[in-house]
């Protein structure tokens, strides 16, 4: 069963709030970070992209990332100001991007229920990625960007969350992107009873931030290591999370665009397709249903079908369309056997829209785009459930959750 735990947030005024909060550190460049928190010293990307604050030609796995990120996480203490809970507690966390609205809880999840699998896992981490992130974690001693978790909603949890936005809310904005944010402190009496119901929940689902999650084990080991009085309680043996129910997530398409054929013509590429799928004009240029691919090609969008009952439906995995473009195009006519690897392979979420495609096409660095039909929430649990591992770049979630509103301190 399922456990959250109540944690005493290292947060901005709410006047500051706006000012703090920053992108998650991963959907950003330095380049991007450094344009984004560019006039704003409280922006919350000098910590979680410290390289910005260093000259242009610095590792940024460097020890001296790592010490400017500890050193403007102190200051931004003293500036923002930044200032912990007195008590542990709970958080409502809603976004809402254009009709869209999701609403979570912030708590704290156990890293011995990450290790043991009651929180699963559908992607693959990368060892340097882990390793940034676990220094990060360490340089800190605080985890600053939330793993977004899903789960089966119920009932009894949905009514507590609601009841908490009854109040005077924390923090309420809009960021740049046109995401609105608002938090609201959950109670002392609510907070118990959520940590209670949520004891019936079976399994927690990492929709977003394996990375984060995998690093947040690495600390905790490597802090149970040097300390002799280890008890299990120490707050290292939790990690920041804010956890949706499943039925509000929305998944986009995550999209690719590869530099060149392969040594083929349009016409030879065409012609291979056709072996593979039935092609005819797209009314579209994003997919209407699962098992259609719309693709770019010399100014044309196509749609590329398989023939009813040459994908196994029962395989959560293979019927996946990005499998059925990597099984049939990817590898086999495109060459590219590694997505993960591959340098001629783009990946582009679905919140830059399909004329990104286009536009990648028309500019020459992509012979051919493929725009992809999202992948279900669904999809995503019952592929966790098979303790299975998600084709690379497959789900893009939005709306993100911000950096820096609410840090967890260990």
């Amino acid at each position: 069963m399922a456990t959250i735990r109540a944690f005493k947030a290292l947060r901005p005024p709410k006047e500051r709030a706006l000012a703090v909060s920053a992108v998650p550190y991963d959907v950003v460049n330095t380049t991007e970070a450094r344009q984004l928190a560019a006039g704003n010293p409280l922006s919350f990307l000098h910590v979680s992209r410290p390289e910005i604050d260093l000259p242009e030609d610095t590792d940024i796995h460097s020890d001296a990332v790592y010490n400017k990120a500890a050193e403007n996480f102190e200051k931004l203490k003293s500036s923002a100001p930044l200032t912990a809970e007195d008590t542990p507690s709970l958080y409502v966390y809603r976004l809402r991007m254009g009709e869209h609205t999701q609403t979570g809880i912030a708590a704290c999840c156990s890293v011995d229920e990450y290790d043991s699998d009651i929180i699963r896992k559908h992607e693959r981490t990368r060892k340097d990625k882990e390793d940034d992130r676990t220094r990060h974690i360490l340089a800190l001693r605080a985890q600053t960007g939330p793993v977004f978790l899903t789960y089966r909603g119920r009932d009894e949890i949905n009514d507590l969350v609601i009841r908490a936005q009854q109040q005077e809310p924390l923090y309420d904005f809009q960021a740049p992107d046109g995401v609105a944010h608002t938090i609201w402190l959950i109670d002392q009496t609510d907070r118990d009873l959520l940590i209670g119901a949520f004891n019936d929940v079976p399994m927690l689902y990492i929709a977003d931030g394996h990375h984060r999650a995998a690093s947040a084990s690495r600390s905790r080991a490597e802090l149970k290591g040097n300390n002799l009085e280890h008890d299990g309680n120490e707050e290292y043996n939790f990690f920041l999370t804010v956890l949706f129910p499943a039925d509000q997530l929305q998944i986009l398409s995550y999209n690719r665009a590869v530099k060149d054929l392969n040594g083929m013509s349009p016409g030879e590429f065409l012609t291979r397709l056709s072996e593979k799928f039935t092609i005819a004009d797209a009314s579209s240029p994003s997919p209407a249903e699962k098992g259609e691919i719309c693709m770019y090609l010399e100014g044309r969008w196509r749609s590329l079908t398989v023939a009813p009952g040459t994908t196994n439906p029962i395989d959560p995995i293979s019927s996946l369309d990005v499998s059925v473009l990597q099984e049939r195009v990817l590898d086999p006519l495109l060459g590219i056997t590694d997505v993960r690897t591959d340098k001629r392979i783009d990946f582009v979420g679905g919140i830059r829209g399909t004329a990104s495609l286009e536009q990648m096409v028309a500019e020459g660095k992509a012979a051919v785009a493929f725009s992809m039909y999202p992948v279900t929430v669904e999809a995503l649990m019952a592929i966790a459930d098979a303790n299975e591992i998600m084709p690379p770049k497959s789900t893009w979630f939005e709306p993100k959750l911000r950096d820096g509103l609410l840090s967890h301190l260990i």
